[in-house]
């Protein structure tokens, strides 16, 4: 079931530079992909239709790292 908290999917840049797809309350990264986009794509072959929100990773003007947009 769509919507459900445990359905969200986070994509988090690690330290290591690679970036890691977490479901809502894992600790434990479902997937680990070198880039952002192959993450996001990852997230959505895991659970098709499922949210999806996603780490910045670069500063603008309208946010910094510490903000997500959804995908």
């Amino acid at each position: 079931m769509v919507g459900r908290d445990k359905d969200h999917f986070y994509v988090e840049q690690r330290p290591q530079g690679d970036f890691a797809v977490r479901r809502e309350g894992s600790e434990r990264a479902s997937a680990v992909e070198p880039t952002q986009a192959q993450a996001i794509d990852r997230a959505r072959e895991i659970q098709p239709g499922a949210p999806i929100h996603v780490e910045r990773v670069r500063h603008t003007d309208k946010g910094g790292p510490d903000k997500r947009r959804k995908v």
